[in-house]
This record gives C-alpha cells, structure tokens and sequence, in this order.
C-alpha cells in the first residue's frame, strides 16, 4: 500500500462533504466519543471491537438482527428487529466499520461482514460514524474487488452523506440516507 492513500481517500471522502478526522489507535476511543456524544443512542452491529466502544458514556443498542453474532463482552443488550422507524428516530447515530475503501474514489465500501451490520444500519440513522484503518485503503475499484473477504457478499457502496439537487441545483443532505458521515481514519 502505497502511503498516500489514506491522505487520498481522505481527501477525496471530504470532496463529499464528509467529516474527516484522523487520529492514531491510541486516540481512537476519545474521537468516537466526540463525534457520537449528542446522539441520544448509538446503534452498533455485532462485531464491532469492544476497544471502540468502551468508554462510551451514550445508550448503546446492538443490533441483534445480524448473523455475525455477538459485538463483544456484555457492549450493549442486542435488540432484535430493530426497523426503519427505530432507526429513523431524532437523535439515532449508528458506528461501523467497513470493510475496504477506496481512495481513488474516497468511498467506503461495506460487506455486511463484522462491525458493519446489515443494510439498513447505515443507510436509515440520520448519523454514520465509519471508522477507517490504513491497511483497508486500497488504489481503485478492482483492487477493492482483490481485498475483498468474500466478493460474493451484496456490497453497500458510501461516497459522502445522502445528497441531491433540486431543479435550481440547490443541494440538499440526508434525502436517501445519512445526513451526516463522519469517517475516523485511524493511522
């Protein structure tokens, strides 16, 4: 891995109006904490890495719907079924990981796989927070393809928050998706 695509994706993921923040291991917990303390819950997926998580003084709902089991030692109770509805509440944020990004791009790709939940975890909450190591940041679409667990898995592709044009080309955020992506790359 070449080191400029983390600062590239970086980059290119903020040409979206992502937020960018970029922080070493060691200073992981204390950004995460920044970033998710107005929420009023925090939806996590199984899998997630306890060390994300501990610490965290916001209600915190595991999504027990998934198949990739629990999300650590006793991080929050597993909620089964959480819907749309749930998801959509005022106050709702949701912490993932991923599982490659693409710098070329600036677009985090999801595989369902741990620490990233189903669809509708990333997709529904106002509020994504997706953390990002410099070893899941790959050139292009066809490295991404290679890096890749399992390519046969149905993929969630984020470039940027939801975002559309009215007919004046006014834009206007969170229409289809989150109105907010905040990205962690963890260097």
């Amino acid at each position: 891995m070449s080191p400029d695509l983390p600062l590239l994706f970086a980059e290119r993921a903020g040409d979206y109006r992502a937020g960018i923040h970029h922080c070493t291991a060691a200073e992981l917990r204390e950004v995460l904490a920044r970033l998710l303390s107005a929420a009023s819950r925090v939806v996590i997926p199984p899998g997630l890495p306890q060390e994300w998580i501990d610490g965290l003084t916001v209600p915190l709902l595991l999504d027990g719907a998934s198949p990739a089991g629990p999300a650590g030692s006793g991080a929050a109770a597993p909620i089964t079924g959480l819907t749309a509805a749930d998801l959509d509440a005022p106050g709702v944020s949701v912490l993932t990981g991923c599982a490659v990004a693409i710098a070329e791009t600036g677009t985090i790709v999801l595989d369902a796989g741990a620490g990233q939940g189903r669809r509708l975890l990333t997709l529904v909450p106002d509020h994504h927070v997706c953390v990002v190591r410099d070893a899941q940041v790959v050139a292009d679409v066809p490295d991404m393809i290679t890096a890749l667990p399992d390519p046969t898995r149905p993929l969630t592709m984020i470039s940027g928050p939801s975002a559309t044009s009215d007919i004046e080309l006014n834009r206007v955020e969170g229409v289809h998706g989150p109105r907010r992506l905040d990205i962690v790359c963890v260097h």
